[in-house]
């Protein structure tokens, strides 16, 4: 057996890979759709994965447990986790971009663990490939890392995810006909020491929830052999042990899992009837209990207010508005999601929900929505800390693409929000593009998407990770403009629309409801504006041929959650209910621009 982690960028095949794995593993009929591994809706609509999943398959009778991993570093979490129940990491890389930061973070983390990575350099069938480069910059990375000798001799892979051939050299992948290379150099992978003669630990790393089943804990077994029906004790080091009993466990399967009676060291196993296990817990032998150093996870960055909806509209869709029920779900998923921290403020319905970034926190919230949720959010913050008696805030690593002709106009964006230029020049394997690296403040990185995009027309691609703790940058000009705010509670017009849009761009279409102080468009100049968009046309007996009816409306600017939280400024706030998002001054603005006003 063995037990791979998958460590790849967002869009470099790494998905398309597992599947032809999956596929040639014989797990499934040639006719068989095979189950993607980005089950999640957001994973499907974002691109991106959040959540870590395990699949298996058999190769030679040997069993291979893959391990997805996400490749955001705002979901570091899920990765500092699985990174305890595997041997090894598959590491894909585009065989054009070469290695991303998001593939430096994860890759990090393996390195610290001591486990031995497999290169795959992917899309090898792509005619601009250029292997060679990208195995240069790979062993840069490694390098970087402050990888060991033996991890530094890392075996390279080249392959095509999406034909399902790999080779060992850029020559031989011409002939390639299938992903055998990468099964055989999986199996030689060195395993992590385990024996099933010592006495029984694991230590569970993840959890899940069935509604019939209940709560079950997912994590490899160390040590010792675990049956159902086993009297265990859990806990962590320095408490108290509680004791259970095994009512039913699971090994994986392909895509899905295997119910089992016995499971040995190195299975990886999801486990059943201990109803408040948690990550971090150790599963121990009630004879000889042994626990294990619980899993470490690096601090949250960023923080966001959570309330009650309180706007004019609450209630309207959402069936879960009260704080209690707000405050029992925040609370429940912090027994999956370790990066998080929630506490409670002076306020009886308003939380504070800490995370490792803007991603990590909007995703929660987006869930939340979904399940029927109604909620009002504050303007993301970020976590500062006093080092060595100095003030200091987190700050993130930016890389970015874009073509020669917008460069200037983004490096002076990032000049503003207190960002220092690291590097600048050609993106290699780009013609006519600039790539360029900054070291920002994690708050000169809030709302500064829209604004790069802006700049570029839409062509930039940016890449971030947390860097480090460095002193206070100081006052940063988060937003140049100000907003459109609706005068009065109505409903939109287009003859109200029309009339307003000339002071600037709107968020809102014709029939939609809006309220006093509500966010309803962005102003052409600095500071707020109040416009009338439920004024309808004053009935009189003069008429003008055909003009009447002349009444233009411009389409609205995109809104959803992540647009939302990167604009609103701190006297403002979300309101996010299952099928709308809407922004809105806080109640007290006027009171905070006072009290935030220059003294004279």
């Amino acid at each position: 057996m063995r037990n791979v982690a998958i460590i790849a960028h967002v869009d470099h095949g790494k998905t398309a890979l597992v599947d032809s794995m999956l596929k040639q593993s014989g797990s499934f009929r040639d006719n068989q759709v095979v189950a993607s591994m980005d089950s999640n809706d957001q994973e499907r609509e974002r691109g991106i994965t959040i959540l870590a999943k395990n699949c298996a398959v058999m190769y030679q009778g040997k069993k291979i447990n893959l391990v997805d991993t996400p490749g955001h570093a705002d979901f570091g979490g899920e990765v500092e986790r699985i990174m305890s129940m595997v041997d090894g990491v598959l590491l894909v890389v585009d065989c054009v971009d070469g290695p991303k930061p998001q593939t430096r973070f994860v890759l990090r983390k393996a390195l610290e663990k001591g486990l031995k990575a497999i290169v795959v350099v992917n899309k090898m069938d792509r005619p601009t490939a250029r292997p060679d480069y990208v195995v240069d910059k790979t062993f840069d990375l490694f390098a970087e890392l402050n990888a060991n000798d033996e991890q530094m001799d890392f075996q390279i892979v080249y392959a095509s995810g999406m034909n399902g051939i790999a080779a060992l050299s850029p020559e031989g992948f011409k002939e390639a006909k299938s992903l055998q290379p990468i099964f055989d150099e999986i199996l030689k992978l060195p395993r992590t020491p385990v024996d099933s003669a010592k006495p029984l630990q694991l230590l569970i790393a993840n959890v899940d929830y069935d509604e019939f089943k209940g709560k079950m804990g997912i994590g490899r077994i160390v040590n010792g052999e675990l049956n159902v029906g086993d009297d265990i004790v859990y806990g962590k080091p320095g408490d108290s042990f509680k004791k259970a009993k095994i009512s039913e466990q699971f090994i994986f399967n392909n895509v899905g899992r295997e119910k089992v009676l016995k499971a040995s060291a190195g299975d990886i196993v999801m486990i059943c009837g201990i109803d408040d296990i948690n990550i971090g817990d150790t599963v121990m032998d009630k004879e000889n209990p042994i626990p294990m150093e619980p899993i470490i996870v690096e601090e949250p960055t960023v923080r966001m207010s959570v309330s009650v909806n309180k706007s004019p509209l609450a209630g309207r869709e959402g069936k879960l508005l009260q704080s209690r029920v707000i405050r029992d779900r925040l609370f429940k998923e912090l027994e999956r999601n370790v990066a998080l921290k929630v506490s409670e403020t002076d306020s009886a319905d308003t939380y504070e929900v800490c995370g490792r970034g803007q991603l990590h926190l909007t995703v929660l919230i987006e869930n939340m929505r979904r399940e029927g949720f109604e909620l009002m959010i504050g303007p993301p913050t970020v976590i500062e800390k006093v080092i060595d008696g100095q003030k200091c805030e987190p700050y993130e690593l930016l890389e970015i693409t874009v073509p020669n002709d917008y460069s200037s106009s983004i490096v002076d964006i990032l000049n503003k929000r207190k960002g220092e230029m690291v590097e600048m020049g050609p993106s290699e394997g780009s013609e006519g593009q600039t790539q360029i690296r900054f070291v920002v403040p994690t708050r000169g990185m809030i709302g500064v998407r829209s604004s790069l995009l802006t700049a570029s027309k839409g062509t930039v691609v940016m890449d971030t990770q947390f860097d480090s703790y460095r002193p206070y940058a100081g006052q940063i000009s988060q937003r140049e403009k100000g907003s459109l705010l609706a005068f009065e509670d109505g409903v939109a017009n287009p003859f109200g629309i029309s009339g307003a849009q000339d002071r600037g761009r709107m968020f809102i279409t014709p029939k939609s409801d809006v309220y006093k102080d509500m966010i309803i468009g962005v102003h052409q100049r600095p500071g707020d504006l109040e416009v009338n968009v439920c004024k309808t046309k004053a009935l009189t007996n003069m008429r003008a041929s055909g003009s009447d009816d002349m009444v233009q409306v411009v389409p609205p600017l995109e809104l959803n959650l992540d647009i939302a939280v990167e604009y609103i400024a701190e006297d403002e706030l979300v309101e996010v209910t299952p099928t709308m998002v809407r922004m809105l001054k806080h109640p007290d603005h006027k009171k905070m621009a006072k009290r935030n006003s220059p003294k004279k």
